[in-house]
């Protein structure tokens, strides 16, 4: 009971601090179109990235499974660690939040003849979302460890964030640091758990398949 509690509670933290990336691109790639394009350009980005993370969900529930693949994907992680080290430390959520605020309101941002056309932002987004959506997908499902309900839930639940929240969320992350940083570390425990599975488990760590070599 009490690790599925630590599991819910790291998947919530997880899907907080994982969303400044995402927020960021999207807030200013929508804020450099014209009024008119900003809400079609976040909605998109939005949609793409709640289809993305499905798909990404659905090849990583297998794939994980793969002897050798649990190591790789610990070193993934380790690495989204690092570079969300680095977003805490140049408070980026500050910037996303500013960044959809402008994109929210018609009269701020740029409000001129069109610099950017709605395709160029499209790309820009999906761009990001794809990067974005593996790094969420790898967390969620590395805690989840094959409940699917819980993965069901955490990939649920970073689409509602984004969707309806995303703004508040990157206020929150700029007023309380704290919980970027506690995120932080709870995804340092889950990839360095990963790593250890990655490397001793007996159906998928690396050394069950040095094992196997024959002599």
């Amino acid at each position: 009971m009490l690790q599925q509690v630590f599991d819910f509670g790291a998947i919530v933290l997880a899907d907080l601090v994982l969303s400044g990336d995402n927020a960021l691109i999207i807030g200013m790639a929508a804020a450099s179109l014209s009024p008119e394009l900003r809400r079609r350009a976040i909605l998109f980005g939005i949609i793409v990235a709640a289809g993305l993370r499905i798909v990404f969900a659905l090849v990583a529930t297998k794939l994980l499974g793969v002897p050798g693949l649990l190591f790789l994907g610990a070193l993934l992680l380790f690495w989204v660690c690092w570079r969300l080290y680095g977003e805490i430390r140049d408070n980026i959520d500050r910037e996303a939040a500013e960044a959809l605020e402008t994109a929210d309101h018609d009269d701020e941002g740029y409000t001129g003849p069109p610099r950017k056309t709605l395709v160029q932002a499209l790309i820009s987004i999906t761009i990001a979302d794809l990067s974005m959506s593996i790094d969420n997908v790898l967390a969620v499902a590395a805690i989840a460890d094959g409940d699917t309900y819980m993965l069901v839930f955490g990939l649920g639940l970073a689409i509602l964030l984004m969707a309806f929240a995303a703004t508040l969320i990157m206020k929150l992350l700029t007023r309380y640091p704290a919980i970027s940083w506690l995120g932080l570390v709870v995804l340092l425990y889950v990839a360095g758990d990963m790593f250890y599975r990655g490397i001793a488990d007996p159906e998928t760590g690396i050394l069950m398949m040095v094992g196997r070599i024959p002599s």
